[in-house]
């Protein structure tokens, strides 16, 4: 759960690591992090879209577990250690003791982004042995249920189970978030309403969780059902300007369903507290790889998207129900099956759905050299399937979830 700036942080200096506000001070980039733009997240004039993408950014969540058993496992001094900020800017406590949060740098190239992941994963496993556990990454643990989480005591997380009762208590999904650098609120906006079919395609492409408090759930991303308890996540509708998104914001603090944008949960929005517009639709991709393909592919539709804004091309309108329907059919077959077209109403094959992706970002990821290296990352993951296919495999092999967990540990930590 991405946990950000206090209300009213609309315009801040841009942090050199994608980790949550401190209260005091103002962090150093971790050694060898990537540039960061001089940019704020400012609602005036749009700025060349050339500035559009020049940055990008990923945050992972991961559980918990027991080295041994893999049972999932409160940490708590670990968790306390994070919320005072000791293991720098890469590693962050999340609402629960079970879980842990990495932030990339703010990087401008893949192979920076590739590297930071690399470090920041590392962190968070050096951070995990310390208190005795490993890290499973993906978005569900196959076998452990909400009951054995425990609510970090923060007081920023007390409110959020203060708030949200029970959602909050039962929240035991992890996330991938990807942050691409915008020059102001407008362009954020503009991306947002473009961006909306295009969300079902790219969470298809990242699910990893299939087993969820014991039990198969038949789904790729369980998380996606699970998360769509909440009444303030899934696919926005389309908002138009700068100024409707500040109405919805002020209109869901008024009704107490967020304390402010930064509870905002959508697949996308505008970020709080720093310069981009930060895509939330993706479980947490078990091989790095994937990982850099699904923030390879979101940079690249954030470009092309604003590109077509600033030329005044009309806004997609698939209606909403067209929208819920291609996110729970990606949510349930992911890319081994058919994947639905909020468009044209129609379903597709779904490597038919990426090459049709892919190919309508093909002139900007050649443009800046990483075209091969996303087909190449592409057909990689058709090859092996997603982690849930992967961990599926694994269960039909076994017929144990604690095996299960182990092999997603294993794959995670690149053993």
């Amino acid at each position: 759960m991405g946990v950000r700036a206090p209300s009213g942080a609309r315009t801040v200096p841009v942090r050199p690591a994608l980790g949550r506000p401190r209260t005091t001070g103002h962090p150093k980039a971790p050694q060898g992090a990537c540039p960061a733009p001089g940019a704020r997240m400012e609602s005036t004039a749009r700025r060349a879209t050339s500035d559009v993408g020049a940055t990008v950014g990923v945050e992972e969540e991961f559980h918990l577990v027991d080295p041994a058993t893999s049972a999932l496992t409160p940490s708590p001094g670990l968790a306390a250690a994070a919320v005072r900020h000791e293991f720098g800017e890469r590693v962050h406590a999340e609402i629960t003791t079970t879980q842990v949060e990495t932030a990339t740098a703010i990087c401008r190239s893949l192979a920076d982004l590739r590297a930071e992941m690399v470090a920041a994963r590392a962190q968070a496993r050096a951070a995990a042995a310390g208190a005795g556990v490993v890290l499973l990454a993906a978005s569900t643990h196959p076998f452990a249920g909400w009951r054995e989480q425990v609510i970090t005591p923060d007081p920023r997380y007390e409110a959020m189970v203060h708030r949200w009762a029970g959602l909050a208590q039962r929240q035991d999904i992890a996330g991938c978030h990807v942050h691409v650098g915008v020059p102001d609120l407008e362009t954020a906006v503009a991306v947002l309403d473009r961006a909306r079919p295009y969300l079902p395609v790219l969470l298809a492409m990242t699910g990893s969780s299939p087993f969820h408090d014991g039990a198969d759930t038949g789904y790729q991303s369980y998380r996606t059902l699970w998360w769509g308890r909440w009444p303030h996540t899934g696919i926005p509708e389309r908002l138009g300007t700068a100024a409707r998104y500040r109405e919805v914001v002020d209109g869901l603090v008024a009704a107490g369903v967020v304390g402010d944008a930064s509870h905002l949960y959508w697949d996308v929005r505008p970020s709080s507290h720093l310069p981009t517009v930060e895509f939330r639709l993706a479980d947490v991709c078990t091989d790095l790889d994937d990982v850099v393909l699904h923030a390879a592919l979101v940079r690249s539709l954030v470009r092309v998207l604003a590109a077509r804004a600033e030329r005044g091309e009309p806004v997609p309108e698939p209606r909403v129900e067209m929208l819920r329907a291609a996110r729970w059919r990606a949510a349930r077959d992911g890319i081994g099956g058919q994947l639905f077209d909020p468009v044209a109403g129609e379903l597709l094959d779904a490597r038919t759905a990426v090459e049709r992706l892919v190919g309508e970002l093909s002139d900007d990821l050649a443009d800046r050299g990483e075209e091969d290296e996303v087909r190449h990352l592409v057909d990689r993951l058709f090859a092996r399937g997603t982690s849930a296919t992967r961990q599926r495999a694994v269960w039909r092999e076994t017929g144990d979830l604690r095996a299960v967990a182990a092999a997603v540990v294993r794959e995670g930590s690149g053993a």
